[in-house]
């Protein structure tokens, strides 16, 4: 009888359609899963506490119970492999967006950096390198062709977002104008 009253409270929505690569699709499946046994898990409690004299009852007592635990226990541990598939899931995407990011082109990397000042910087980068990350005139080195000195302070890297970065702090530290480079926007 409880198994019957249980499969009434069952509510199994169909599957959402994901698409992605195959381990995308895992996780997003996993977490759909996860999702659909915490949804179910809290309706047959619910169920139970709606209907008390199910614990009451002496014939029905035992099998509620047996439920009634079954489903807390795969509740809390569901909600625990839940928060794991999420922390999974946006460690990937941090690693897509880091992927991005380190793949942006110099102008892109500047304009995401820079926000705001993106024009001028784009102006002050073309003049400075050509908007090449591997411009180097003595000591002065990238984007921004920045010294040996500012590099230590402020920061450098081989991807455009990496020198992008430096020269925002050291653009951001000289109180935003462009006096620190050769090259002005204006």
């Amino acid at each position: 009888m409880i198994l019957g009253l249980s499969a009434l409270v069952l509510a199994s929505p169909a599957h959402a359609r994901i698409d992605g690569p195959p381990a995308k699709r895992t996780l997003e499946r996993r977490l759909d899963r996860q999702r659909q046994t915490i949804r179910h898990d809290r309706h047959v409690l619910l169920f139970f506490r709606t209907h008390r004299w199910l614990l009451v009852s002496r014939q029905d007592r035992a099998a509620a119970r047996r439920e009634i635990r079954f489903h807390r226990a795969q509740l809390a541990w569901t909600t625990r492999e839940l928060r794991q598939t999420r922390r999974a899931i946006a460690a990937r995407e941090q690693r897509e967006l880091a992927a991005r990011i380190a793949a942006a082109s110099p102008a892109n990397a500047i304009r995401m950096v820079f926000g705001r000042y993106a024009a001028d910087a784009l102006e002050v980068a073309r003049c400075e390198s050509g908007l090449s990350t591997e411009a180097q005139n003595g000591q002065y080195l990238g984007l921004f062709q920045m010294g040996s000195s500012e590099r230590v302070t402020y920061g450098h890297g081989p991807s455009a977002h990496a020198q992008a970065l430096a020269a925002y702090r050291y653009f951001v530290s000289s109180g935003r104008d462009w006096s620190p480079w050769g090259c002005k926007p204006y």
